[in-house]
């Protein structure tokens, strides 16, 4: 009852992760510029994401642009591009798969077929733990060395944004939870390893009665 109670906690935080990872890839705000100006009625926010590019006015206006061109991009937002969304289909995937395994579903046949489809989801969200930590990680790290570049403008310095915040838990719940359903299934096995089944050997009544036989012949 436990280990399904730890399970149902697990998958809790993957789909929580999951959900993390699909908004943090969507959304624009990566790096944040506010730019305040001498009034505060001109002040604007601009903000950089993955996908597209977005102004916030004072007086209330809104704009985006969206990032066609591809090989324009510097790495660090292709390689986040492609890292977020291999996080979101691993993710996605394991939770399919410990849909399927866990102890509290009646799906998935056997004992020892739920526990490798719950050993198989928790490798797919350690893998998209660590696929959405990798960009995250490295977009703050270009974030955090341009702004304390001295030879770049101030104007042009950015600050992390929400999106970066989002991706960093994201991963934490993804890799919790892929480490919780490997160790308990990693658990039953290795239990069933250090303590097999004894094995009881009976005499066979075939054997007793031509002991008896013999015995009787000697007499």
């Amino acid at each position: 009852m436990a280990s399904a109670s730890l399970q149902f906690f697990a998958f809790l935080l993957a789909l929580f992760g999951g959900f993390g990872d699909i908004t943090a890839t969507l959304l624009p705000n990566w790096k944040v510029n506010a730019d305040v100006g001498s009034n505060i009625i001109t002040a604007i926010t601009q903000m950089q994401g993955l996908w597209m590019d977005c102004t916030w006015y004072s007086t209330g206006m809104f704009s985006c642009t969206l990032k066609y061109s591809v090989l324009s991009l510097p790495i660090y937002i292709q390689a986040a591009r492609t890292t977020m969304v291999l996080s979101c289909i691993l993710s996605a995937f394991g939770i399919c798969i410990t849909t399927v395994g866990m102890k509290c579903t009646k799906l998935g046949g056997d004992t020892d077929s739920k526990s490798h489809a719950c050993f198989a989801g928790g490798v797919c969200f350690i893998l998209a733990g660590i696929f959405g930590l990798i960009p995250t990680s490295w977009y703050t790290r270009e974030i955090i060395s341009n702004f304390l570049d001295q030879t770049i403008p101030e104007s042009s310095k950015h600050e992390p944004g929400g999106a970066v915040y989002i991706g960093f838990i994201s991963a934490g719940f993804l890799l919790i939870a892929g480490v919780i359903f490997c160790t308990s299934c990693f658990k039953k096995q290795q239990g069933a390893w250090i303590y097999p089944p004894k094995e009881h050997h009976f005499p066979s009544t075939e054997q007793e009665s031509n002991t008896g036989y013999n015995l009787k012949d000697y007499v």
